[in-house]
């Protein structure tokens, strides 16, 4: 092989992969946030969830794509990994489709899709047309970009170190790890079967070999999976090893069933005994389709030996439980007293959590721990969780025949639900400010640190009174609360007008000093949405004691 053949080799991979990118673009941009939906939606059974895979995949022409949003949902708690995996064996089968139109052989029209996508990217204004132009333009680049693979990949056949090279390829299992590897260079596994294909048509490589190539390049396929999962937590970490799991059972499934019945690969061939080219596209799309089929009902297993492989930590644990009504299931059931006690108690478990949030961010602001920012984020979204799904059973709820005393109540606690969602806010505010203050380019003078200090200590007692309150309603504790609350007011004054005279005298750090009175605002009204937690059902008190005794 010259040179020149080798760059128009390169030159024909980077086109391709460039195609294959605008096409993905495109089609993105053209679906807006439609891919999204479907993910989220149709993750509800087995089924649904691989015909989301396969169709996401169709569309964006790239299973890595797909299987990269997985994770990302994954890791942001909108999907778990048991649902994770039926999308991950949809992904498998829709990133075959680009094998199938790559097996037409409509390289001469290459230069006119070109022309065509061209002119609608760059001369039409309609944005939706310009997104399909972006594709038009991808699929006339991917062509054009297997037209010169093809052409620099001929003189191959002739050269007498690559023939003896690639007879090294007749052990399967050598065979399939040179797939793995060369795929994983590529970074795509639709890349490398596009160029197993050429070699094939070029009678470089047999159908067979071409055959567990195509069963590494599947193994292969999951490189950008790993180095995506590597900045996510470890439920993202889970879902890519999740998916390379599931490749290499699939590879010794397929493998096992073209050695115990090598009538398949024949009954393959006849399917289109003139091109080489398809029957590769064939067998890569039957075998995916085999073994989603053969796996779908073993998921549970395949997950289980995930989580063995990646076990949960308590804060992940902790966290699933978080992520869940533990009070407010199966409402329709319960008489409407019932139901609205179940309310309350779902409630006071969220404050608890708001309340342990507000604690943490606080040690992490004094103790610059980042570990316990973390442990913030993740109480956050716990808080969030807790807030659309129990405000969303306190909707339901309206429509049940409740007393005067009792729909009183359930407008008190919506109102509650968001006083703590609030607090759960600033208490993420608070880590903020330590993440800005961490780089050393602002800092709060030691006094400052002191005056801050005092102010915490308040909100937290606060907020655990008022809380109490709330759980017992026991009102005689109002005066200690609203005491409590006059200290914080008090702190608060006299933290701002200290912070004024150190910046007339210059001996506070001007950037330091907006963190200190953004953190003081901050905690004032913690203490401000405690004070209305406790008052909640002030003029709206439980019936009696039975009415609690009713769920123990």
């Amino acid at each position: 092989m010259s040179i020149y053949e080798a760059f128009t080799l390169l030159g024909g991979v980077g086109l391709f992969l460039y195609g294959m990118t605008i096409m993905s673009s495109g089609l993105r941009n053209a679906c807006g946030d439609n891919l999204r939906l479907i993910l989220e939606k149709a993750t509800r059974s087995k089924v649904t969830a691989v015909l989301a895979g396969i169709a996401v995949t169709v569309l964006v022409q790239s299973s890595s794509a797909t299987d990269v949003m997985v994770i990302g949902f994954v890791s942001s708690g909108l999907m778990t990994v048991a649902q994770a995996i039926g999308v991950i064996m949809g992904a498998n089968i829709g990133t075959t489709v680009t094998a199938q139109i790559t097996a037409f052989n409509i390289s001469a029209y290459a230069p006119l899709i070109l022309f065509l996508g061209a002119v609608a990217t760059l001369f039409i204004r309609n944005n939706t047309v310009k997104a399909f132009g972006s594709v038009v333009l991808g699929f006339g680049m991917l062509f054009q970009g297997i037209s010169l693979m093809k052409s620099a990949i001929a003189p191959l056949a002739q050269l007498p170190a690559f023939v003896a090279f690639i007879s090294t390829l007749s052990n399967p299992i050598v065979t399939v790890l040179f797939g793995v590897l060369f795929t994983a260079i590529l970074q795509s596994s639709s890349s490398a079967t596009v160029i197993f294909q050429a070699f094939a048509v070029q009678n470089i490589i047999s159908f067979d070999t071409a055959i567990y190539l195509v069963i590494g390049a599947a193994i292969g396929s999951v490189t950008p999976n790993l180095l995506a999962a590597l900045t996510s937590n470890r439920q993202g970490k889970r879902s890519a090893v999740l998916n390379l799991v599931f490749n290499l059972i699939r590879a010794v499934l397929i493998m096992t069933l073209i050695t115990v019945f090598p009538g398949i690969l024949t009954f393959i061939k006849n399917l289109s005994p003139d091109n080489i080219a398809r029957q590769i596209a064939n067998a890569h799309t039957l075998f995916a389709i085999i073994a989603v089929l053969a796996l779908l009902p073993f998921t549970d297993k395949i997950v289980g030996l995930t989580e063995k492989m990646i076990p949960q930590s308590e804060s992940e644990k902790r966290r699933m439980n978080d992520h869940r009504l533990i009070y407010l299931v199966h409402t329709d059931k319960m008489p409407p007293a019932v139901a609205i006690r179940q309310a309350h108690l779902e409630i006071i478990r969220m404050g608890k959590i708001a309340l342990e949030n507000l604690t943490v961010s606080i040690e992490c602001f004094f103790e610059k721990d980042r570990d316990k920012a973390q442990l913030v984020e993740e109480g956050e979204e716990s808080v969030d969780f807790l807030t659309h799904s129990i405000m969303s059973k306190l909707v339901e709820l309206r429509s049940l025949d409740l007393s005067e005393r009792n729909m009183n109540r359930l407008y008190s606690m919506i109102q509650a639900v968001d006083d703590i969602e609030r607090i759960s806010d600033h208490a993420e505010n608070i880590i903020e400010y330590e993440e800005k203050l961490h780089d050393g380019r602002a800092t709060i003078s030691d006094e400052g640190l002191r005056e801050l200090r005092n102010l915490c200590d308040l909100t937290v007692k606060s907020l655990s009174t008022c809380l109490n309150i709330f759980e017992s309603e026991d009102f005689s504790l109002l005066p200690e609360a609203e005491h409590i609350e006059d200290m914080v007011d008090d702190a608060t004054g006299k933290c701002i007008d200290s912070h004024v005279q150190r910046l007339m005298k210059g001996v506070c750090d001007p950037q330091g000093g907006v963190f200190f009175t953004d953190m003081t605002i901050d905690l004032e009204r913690c203490s401000d949405h405690a004070i209305n937690i406790a008052t909640a059902f002030y003029n709206y008190p439980a019936q009696s004691a039975s009415a609690g005794a009713a769920t123990s």
